[in-house]
């Protein structure tokens, strides 16, 4: 009885952490302006990656992340692009208020070599986002951009499509994005607090537009991205 009651005092105590429930407060975010999303995350979680497993690319999956992107380049840090498949649209990133300048694009040669290039984004706390397009990531690498993400910490964006994904993954975040009739869904299949059953529906969400990524192996920062 004794062992009982003092479990009631432990499951009372406003610090303690449960796995049915979200945990805000351990991870601050930054506000995606859609009411549905930031009710089920707490924002874009700063600190923790975030992976967008896309059903095919083009279906709002950087739209609905540009609110936050243009929060964070009132920052004096970087946004580094890795690896985009497109040629970031400069005048549509302007419209949604992101400050161009800060945008550096990382062209790399190998899907290794662009998760090092994230990696090495997010330890030197040089960038208060920087988001990723590698052809495929393992658990391991996941980790390591885990550990990377709260060593700077940042906004830290994996987007890989169906079948480049790993099964499990340590990330903190897993989100399925897809189209629907009226814009964009979202199934939040792994967040600090549990997974949530009913997908999100954000509307009126318009993939931008953009242009087949040049070869890689460059290096651009934004106020030259065409």
């Amino acid at each position: 009885m004794a062992a009982a009651s003092s479990l009631d005092l432990l499951l009372q105590n406003a610090v303690l952490w449960r796995g049915n429930e979200q945990s805000r407060a351990a991870t601050p975010g930054v506000a995606s302006d859609f009411a549905a999303l930031d009710e089920k995350l707490g924002g874009w979680p700063i600190g923790a990656v975030v992976e967008l497993i896309l059903q095919r690319e083009g279906v709002g999956e950087l739209s609905i992340l540009l609110p936050a992107l243009a929060r964070l380049s009132g920052d004096e840090r970087w946004i580094a692009f890795v690896n985009p498949p497109y040629i970031p649209y400069a005048p549509a990133l302007a419209a949604a208020g992101v400050d161009i300048a800060k945008l550096v694009v990382v062209r790399a040669k190998t899907g290794q070599d662009a998760l090092w290039a994230m990696e090495q984004s997010l330890r030197s706390g040089a960038c208060s986002a920087a988001l990723c397009w590698p052809r495929s990531v393992t658990e391991q690498a996941i980790r390591r951009l885990q550990l990377a993400a709260e060593t700077g910490p940042a906004l830290a964006v994996c987007f890989t499509v169906c079948g480049a994904a790993p099964r499990t993954s340590l990330s903190p975040y897993r989100l399925r994005v897809d189209a629907y009739a009226r814009g964009t869904r979202v199934e939040i299949l792994k967040r600090r607090g549990g997974a949530v059953n009913a997908p999100v529906h954000l509307e009126n969400v318009v993939a931008l537009p953009g242009f087949p990524a040049p070869v890689a192996g460059s290096v651009s920062a934004g106020r030259h991205v065409a």
